[in-house]
C-alpha cells in the first residue's frame, strides 16, 4: 500500500469533521477527466509515506483533527492491507471516511461489514450504459450496482457524487443515476474543473464546464428520485 500524499487539515472533505486526508496511490480506473493523474500513472515519481509514520502523525493531531479521509487513486485496490490500516486509524480515535469508485466490491463489503468506516463517498461516473467511456476501461457494471446497494443497505452515512463532465454526463444520464440510486440516497452533482495543471487525458482540459444553470436543471430533474441532491463547486 502506497500512501503518496497527506493533507494535514481539511474542513471540507469530511462532512461535520476537521480531517486529515490521505492519498493512496494506484487506481483501477482510467477516467479521462481525473485531476490526480500522477496517483494513477506515475507512482514511481511520487514520494511515499510509511503507514507507521502516517499513523503517528495522525495521532499527534488528535484533539485538533477528529477524522481521516482515505482517498486515492482508489483506496480499495489495496485490499487486505487497507483493512488493518483503517483499524489503526480508528484505534487512535479517528473517525474514518472512505472515498471510492466502488468497483472492488469484495473489499467494500468487508469494510462495511466490519464497521470500519463512518462515512463513505462513492463516485458514480455516469449512467451505466456509458460507464466504460467515463471510467476509461472495460468493466462489469453489475459491480457498480452492487456497490450502490451495499452502501445503501449498510446504514453508514454516505454520499454518491457525479462530476458533470460535458460529453460524459447529460441530463438523461443524471436521471438514470437517480433511478439507480433510489429514494434513500444522498446525491451530489459536482462541477467539472478544467483548470487543473494536468488531467489524465489532456484533451479534457479543452472542455468548457457546464454553466451553473445547467447543473441546477440537472438537480431539479433528479430531485424527485433521491432523498437529497445538492450542487457543489459552482
Amino acid at each position: 500500500m502506497r500512501i503518496c500524499g497527506i493533507q494535514g487539515v481539511s474542513a471540507i472533505d469530511f462532512p461535520g469533521r476537521i480531517a486529515s486526508v490521505l492519498f493512496l496511490g494506484g487506481c483501477n480506473f482510467r477516467c479521462p477527466f481525473c485531476q490526480n493523474p500522477d496517483l494513477v500513472l506515475n507512482l514511481d515519481s511520487l514520494e511515499t509515506h510509511m503507514p507507521d509514520d502516517v499513523v503517528r502523525a495522525i495521532e499527534h493531531r488528535a484533539g485538533f483533527v477528529d477524522g481521516v479521509v482515505v482517498t486515492g487513486g482508489e483506496a480499495l485496490i489495496h485490499g487486505q492491507e487497507l483493512i488493518p490500516f483503517i483499524r489503526r486509524l480508528r484505534d487512535v480515535g479517528m473517525m474514518v471516511k472512505l472515498d471510492t469508485n466502488g468497483y472492488e466490491i469484495e473489499v467494500l463489503h468487508e469494510v462495511l461489514a466490519q464497521g470500519l468506516i463512518d462515512f463513505v463517498a462513492m463516485d458514480v461516473k455516469t449512467s451505466l450504459s456509458r460507464y466504460e467511456q467515463a471510467a476509461g476501461r472495460s468493466l462489469n457494471v453489475r459491480r457498480i450496482r452492487e456497490a450502490v446497494t451495499a452502501i445503501l443497505e449498510s446504514g453508514v452515512a454516505h454520499e454518491f457524487r457525479t462530476t458533470c463532465v460535458p460529453g460524459l454526463v447529460q441530463e438523461e444520464d443524471v436521471c438514470a443515476i437517480g433511478s439507480l440510486l433510489g429514494s434513500g440516497a444522498r446525491y451530489v452533482l459536482q462541477q467539472f474543473r478544467n483548470t487543473s495543471a494536468a488531467l489524465l487525458d489532456p484533451r479534457y482540459a479543452g472542455i468548457t464546464p457546464y454553466p451553473s444553470g445547467v447543473l441546477q436543471s440537472f438537480r431539479d430533474a433528479i430531485r424527485p428520485l433521491v432523498a437529497s441532491v445538492t450542487v457543489r463547486g459552482l
